[in-house]
């Protein structure tokens, strides 16, 4: 493979995982030597400051992130600011509908159902008040999320069962197998 098509694919995993990532994880993914990997990243992030491109590559020990470029920071804020203060988008709803008849859920078992990364939605309701973040008990790497106190009271419910159709929808079996055959569940425990 190429290096500017392993330059590519590793720029279009970062960019999709939205958090961080081992580089161990990547190679596997790509099935690729981590050290060939490793060489990428680092060429991509030096191709991201020396053309002043919107996003940078940060890295800690064996982990990396694509994130926004600082100098950006003005601007990213504006959109963030208006995202948690405009009303929720349909993104916002389904990813708190889930939170709702799953709690407490996984990151993870979330974007399982939705089929998509849903780190800033999560980032967002949070900030918003909308959901609680709880340690993950069978993973030290990540979070459970569930409905806030406040949510309740915004939607002027006194308990999480008075949701329409809570009983039915809390145990729906085609929701319980997507969530089971999550092949990211497996990965995120180890």
């Amino acid at each position: 493979m190429e290096k500017n098509k392993l330059k590519s694919i590793i720029e279009s995993l970062l960019f999709t995982n939205g958090d961080t990532i081992t580089i161990s994880h990547l190679a596997k993914i790509i099935s690729k030597e981590p050290k060939e990997v490793k060489e990428a990243i680092e060429e991509l992030s030096q191709e991201y400051e020396k053309e002043d491109r919107g996003f940078r590559i940060v890295q800690k020990e064996n982990t990396v992130q694509l994130v926004t470029n600082p100098n950006n920071s003005e601007h990213v804020q504006e959109l963030v600011k208006n995202e948690i203060y405009s009303n929720l988008s349909r993104t916002a709803l389904e990813t708190l509908a889930i939170i709702a008849y799953r709690e407490p859920v996984s990151r993870v078992d979330i974007d399982a159902i939705r089929g998509v990364n849903s780190n800033f939605i999560l980032r967002n309701l949070l900030i918003r008040g909308l959901i609680e973040r709880l340690d993950n008990p069978n993973d030290s790497r990540g979070y459970m999320y569930k409905l806030s106190i406040e949510f309740m009271k915004k939607v002027g419910i006194n308990k999480i069962e008075e949701l329409p159709d809570y009983e039915k929808l809390s145990k729906d079996e085609k929701i319980e197998a997507i969530v089971k055959n999550n092949p990211d569940k497996e990965e995120s425990k180890k």
